[in-house]
């Protein structure tokens, strides 16, 4: 039997709603409208935010200097084993990464970090410190590029991994940041081996408190900026990596009450990875009126010998184990040995830390360290004083 099939249904009809004026208008308002020929309110410039959250915990079993980290340890004549404990979270970092524009000829880019560790400012009302503040230009075809602003030194350019902040400053690593105009240019001499030279004028920075002339500053006044060079050379050796050795040195001047002061050094740098986990770094200075470079121990020039420059030698060596698995380990000892002849009494001639710290990875943001560290500060005379100190350090990158 034949079956019919049935009707379709009919369509409906759905009215269309009439919009009014006004509807229309704010409608077009939610709408977002071409960004051709407007400037972004953030930047125009691809910038990234980088920097960590770093509480610091540590027990020194006599006072050291300044206290919520160390550079020497204080005499011990009135403050003997007086033990100290601090806590801070002034080593937290800020940095803008910026990028562009790139026209591919000239590569711009620029930094600026800083952290919290400025100065006269109570425990719990930390002032910004800026750290770095730069513009680069690169030329990647001419293997050369331009830096205008303030950064690290050239000389003595490597740094230990420790937890304690000033990486063994005042301890056998020198340099420091300061502003400065910097060239380098890179040397291709084959396919694994290249050489690159550095240079900078630098701002001449001293120890104005040293002046007997309110408000005299002592860098300024000598009428020239400080000058620094790097040789440096990257080649292939025994190693999983490529060794790098470089050789650096300064010169500057300052100028006290008319006696103009020299300030200088010669500097060595070796980096040799020995295999993917294991690497060895060290450096050694020599040098004259180096405080404002961490070197001497904090001693520039001594004033009762007519500004004689202090004279300092000494260097770190450090191995860094890791990553092996979530652990890494780092371990090393830095000394500073200053002439005996150009201080007075009492005052410091030596300063020696050995390190170890083993920092574990908790996820991929967030270490938790622990660093033990032994200091020995020895002074003209009496006053030997040593510290052992233990800190743990939280650490929240991002």
């Amino acid at each position: 039997m034949q079956q019919t099939k049935a009707p379709e249904a009919e369509p409906k009809t759905v009215p269309v709603p009439k919009l009014r004026d006004s509807d229309l208008q704010k409608i077009a308002s939610m709408v977002p409208k071409s960004t051709m020929g407007k400037k972004p309110v953030w930047s125009n410039l691809d910038i990234e935010l980088y920097g960590y959250i770093k509480l610091d915990v540590s027990y020194d079993t006599s006072r050291t200097n300044p206290g919520n980290y160390v550079v020497w340890v204080d005499s011990e004549e009135t403050n003997r084993d007086d033990d100290e404990f601090n806590m801070t979270a002034n080593q937290t970092r800020l940095g803008l990464k910026i990028t562009g524009p790139d026209d591919g000829e000239i590569k711009t880019s620029g930094l600026l970090e800083f952290d919290f560790f400025g100065n006269y400012a109570a425990e719990n009302k930390a002032k910004i410190q800026m750290r770095h503040g730069y513009l680069k230009f690169d030329c990647p075809q001419d293997n050369f590029s331009i830096l205008a602003g303030q950064t690290s030194d050239v000389i003595s350019p490597l740094c230990p991994s420790t937890l304690n902040y000033t990486i063994l400053w005042d301890a056998g690593n020198i340099g420091y940041r300061r502003p400065q105009f910097r060239l380098t240019k890179g040397f291709e001499l084959d396919g694994d081996t290249e050489f690159e030279l550095q240079g900078a004028l630098a701002r001449s920075i001293g120890d104005d408190e040293l002046s007997a002339t309110p408000g005299a500053k002592s860098g300024e006044d000598s009428g020239f900026p400080s000058l620094q060079g790097r040789a440096g050379l990257t080649f292939p050796w025994f190693g999983s990596r490529p060794t790098s050795i470089g050789v650096s040195g300064h010169w500057a001047e300052e100028e006290y009450n008319s006696k103009d002061v020299d300030s200088w050094s010669v500097n060595l740098d070796l980096t040799q990875p020995i295999n993917k986990w294991l690497t060895f770094k060290g450096e050694f200075f020599t040098g004259e009126n180096l405080d404002t470079y961490f070197g001497g121990i904090g001693q520039g020039a001594n004033t009762t010998k007519n500004y004689k420059e202090i004279g300092s030698t000494g260097g770190w060596i450090a191995a860094g184990l890791g990553p092996c698995g979530k652990w890494s380990f780092n371990l090393g000892v830095g000394i500073d040995d200053v002439d005996a002849d150009d201080v007075n009494a009492d005052e410091r001639t030596l300063n020696r830390s050995i390190f170890g710290n083993v920092i574990y990875s908790l996820n991929k943001n967030t270490k938790i360290g622990f660093e033990l560290s032994q200091w020995h500060t020895q002074r003209k005379g009496q006053g030997n004083a040593d510290s052992l100190r233990a800190q743990t350090s939280l650490i929240y990158s991002f």
